[in-house]
């Protein structure tokens, strides 16, 4: 399967889904940046249930920014709070200490732009998953992909992600019940390894 799709912070369940049974992947690079996207935030589960973690960034008087033009707000200590709110999360999950050093770098280092954050998320589950693939770039944007491409830009807006995934242990799970397809690091945390399969077992 050829497969079109979003760079986001810290992707989806569904993000990992689709890379996962993919053969070649293209990531979009050309398209307008649309607030209130996974683009810059994730969900995770806090001990008060869903959580929304966003990534601060500059406001531009171009109503068609690019995309791969946004730049991070550094005004605002946003890496320190998410970070806080991962450990609050996932400190007692089985695997949360397992993959901490691997992540750090994305606490520590200072972004300009977005979507070079949003590459290196993906580089940094992607080893940690123990996946392998490699992909493109978009050079051009086309309101529809090209023929043999399935179009997945659309799980960058989670509201039109309805995807059900399988239940797997979580947290806090007793407390509140299954929350279905968090970010990809609420299922590497709470399932390591096996986070690969599981991705494997499910399709779009």
């Amino acid at each position: 399967m050829n497969i079109l799709l979003h760079p986001t912070y810290f992707p989806s369940v569904s993000h990992f889904v689709a890379l996962a049974q993919a053969e070649n992947i293209t990531f979009e690079m050309d398209d307008n940046f649309q607030k209130q996207t996974n683009r810059n935030r994730m969900y995770i589960y806090s001990p008060n249930g869903l959580q929304m973690l966003n990534i601060p960034i500059k406001h531009s008087n171009d109503l068609h920014q690019k995309y791969k033009d946004v730049q991070i707000e550094s005004a605002f200590n946003w890496q320190k709070i998410h970070f806080k709110s991962l450990e609050a999360a996932y400190r007692s999950s089985p695997f949360f200490e397992y993959f901490e050093d691997e992540l750090m770098p994305v606490f520590e280092k200072k972004h300009n732009f977005l979507i070079d954050l949003n590459y290196e998320t993906i580089e940094i589950l992607k080893s940690c998953l123990g996946m392998k693939f490699q992909y493109d770039k978009t050079i051009e944007y086309f309101r529809e992909p090209q023929a043999g491409i399935t179009d997945f830009r659309y799980l960058a807006n989670g509201k039109k992600d309805n995807t059900l995934f399988s239940e797997y242990t979580q947290v806090f799970g007793e407390k509140h019940g299954y929350l279905n397809n968090l970010s990809i690091l609420d299922l590497l945390f709470n399932e390591g390894r096996y986070a690969l399969d599981y991705l494997k077992e499910h399709t779009l």
